[in-house]
């Protein structure tokens, strides 16, 4: 959704989309932001544009927890995991 664009329109779209993981990953864009402005202080934040926007599997992949069940024994949950990577540069994708 945000891939090829300018930082400034991603960042509206994602405060403006009811998706649940909008705000999580306005949040990894920001520091994406944040990033390239402490590595490189000339850098102009009104053309930087989203390079490349991803989301793969962590390494452990699920965290487990333990819930309690009949006769003393105890079920797994499995909840899934993920990294969301965001590279943005100061050239347009073409």
């Amino acid at each position: 959704m945000v891939r090829g664009k300018n930082v400034a329109v991603a960042l509206n779209e994602l405060r403006f989309t009811k998706k649940a993981a909008s705000p999580l990953v306005a949040k990894v864009l920001d520091s994406a932001i944040a990033n390239a402005k402490n590595l490189d202080e000339s850098v102009n934040l009104d053309n930087l544009y989203v390079q490349t926007a991803f989301a793969d599997k962590a390494p452990n992949s699920q965290m487990r927890r333990w819930r309690p069940r009949a006769m003393g024994r105890a079920t797994q949950i499995v909840k899934g995991m993920s990294h969301i990577t965001i590279i943005v540069s100061d050239q347009e994708e073409v």
